[in-house]
């Protein structure tokens, strides 16, 4: 079971609530941190990162002794990252996507594709036996996707029964691509109209790829019941709530857990884990 647990918008609480679900769900989980602009999950979960792994995309290459500047590269290049003016072929690499049809199109073979490296993954284990891994792009680089991509494909120590996907904030593409092949996306939020109006795009995000989803109110009894509202006209169940504490507060600004600061909220999260697999099941039993 793969459970994506996303925001419409910073600092929600995503990470607490990510790693929160990791920790009750122990040896049988798999955590993934997939906001790899700004991963912080390990802050909290404290794994010890022995695995290692350059990732990135295939640029092309022209061998210009071959190339006879027909164009059909450019013709078929979506992106624009390749162009030909008269007796030269121009690669733009920070506009490739790596999609591979100039190579493959090519009537010439002229084009080969070398690895642009745009990041890396990393992943260990947490001292509670708990598997983590991360994906880290570098600085400078414009595209997330492709690291999450490789992030989500990159094999496990062991198989485990539940994957937990911290997924970026916002409602972009790497968010899209967090939240493809989820069977529940958990939706983090706050009950302010920022947090109303982002919560209502990523609504729109997990119904366009039709995974089932419910909702977590962080930081309850601050702002209005304009969420709570939201949530009962649009059938989203509210599975959780945090309400706004110091302690909690004090605690994550000391890169301790959910968990490690107030333990009296590890039975809600087992009970939160324990309604999404329910929700998962009797999804798949339709």
């Amino acid at each position: 079971m793969r459970i994506v647990v996303a925001s419409g918008k910073g600092g929600t609480g995503k990470t607490t609530v990510a790693t929160s679900l990791a920790l009750v769900g122990g040896e049988s989980v798999r955590c993934l941190d997939c906001d790899v602009e700004a991963p912080n999950a390990a802050l909290f979960l404290h794994p010890v990162l022995d695995r290692r792994q350059e990732v990135g995309i295939p640029l092309p290459r022209v061998d210009t002794a071959r190339c006879t500047h027909c164009g059909k590269c450019a013709e078929v290049c979506q992106y624009h990252a390749i162009a030909v003016l008269g007796q030269t072929t121009l690669v733009f690499p920070e506009l490739c996507h790596g999609c591979g049809s100039c190579t493959r199109l090519c009537p010439e073979g002229a084009i080969s594709e070398h690895l642009h490296v745009t990041g890396v993954l990393e992943g260990g284990l947490t001292a509670d036996g708990l598997e983590f891994a991360r994906g880290l792009l570098q600085v400078g680089e414009p595209m997330a996707v492709p690291i999450i991509r490789e992030l989500k494909r990159w094999p496990p120590r062991r198989r485990p029964a539940i994957e937990i996907w911290d997924a970026p904030p916002g409602a972009s593409c790497p968010v899209v691509e967090t939240l493809r092949g989820a069977d529940f996306a958990l939706l983090v939020t706050e009950p302010t109209p920022f947090g109303l109006h982002d919560l209502k795009q990523v609504v729109g995000i997990a119904r366009e790829l039709k995974i089932p989803a419910g909702v977590v109110v962080n930081r309850d009894g601050i702002g209005d019941q304009a969420v709570d509202a939201y949530c009962a006209d649009q059938g989203l169940p509210i599975l959780l709530r945090i309400p706004m504490e110091r302690r909690i507060a004090e605690g994550l600004a000391r890169g301790r857990s959910l968990l490690e600061t107030a333990p009296d909220y590890r039975p809600a999260f087992q009970t939160l884990l324990a309604a999404i697999q329910d929700r998962v099941n009797a999804e798949y039993a339709r």
